[in-house]
């Protein structure tokens, strides 16, 4: 069940540890991001609670968004998956793909992983399955600095709709 959205005057007036508890989620184990971003309160809207979120993320500096990165499920494992990856996993039929899919999606994540050192993100939300696989397919022949600004965008995209779904 999904928590009730919150007022953007409800979301300024949090505590802290309420701000954390609330937004920590947004960015895949990475709740250092909410409780910095909670500092640039009060928020005009959602949209600026995304943006300080965003720059909070632009501002650490390369190694700590490469952890960001590294932080990440790998689509289609079935590893334990926090709630929210479960949830926009299953909604793109990831959890129903063939044998085949399953497969060529595990060696793309592999080559990807080996390429680049973070698995492949993608926000999944809206997507088919065949759109992830030619998103794969596609990006693991991206140069190094390329795709790790691309798998910042849908870190961001990811953070985007989970936000939208709690304020």
């Amino acid at each position: 069940m999904k928590p009730a959205r919150l007022s953007i005057a409800r979301v300024n007036a949090l505590s802290r540890e309420d701000f954390i508890a609330r937004f920590g989620a947004v960015y895949e184990h990475s709740p250092w991001v909410a409780g910095e971003a909670c500092d640039s309160r009060p928020f005009a809207d959602c949209d600026a609670l995304a943006q300080a979120m965003q720059q909070t993320v632009l501002r650490a500096g390369r190694s700590r968004q490469l952890e960001l990165l590294r932080s990440h499920p790998k689509l289609g494992a079935r590893l334990a998956l926090t709630v929210l990856s479960q949830s926009e996993q299953a909604g793109a039929g990831i959890r129903s793909a063939s044998p085949a899919e399953r497969a060529e999606l595990a060696a793309l994540n592999q080559a990807y992983e080996c390429s680049f050192g973070f698995p492949f993100i993608l926000a999944v939300r809206n997507a088919s399955l065949r759109e992830i696989l030619a998103s794969c397919r596609s990006r693991v022949g991206a140069s190094p600095e390329a795709e790790f600004d691309e798998a910042l965008r849908q870190v961001f995209r990811i953070a985007g709709f989970r936000l939208a779904d709690l304020c």
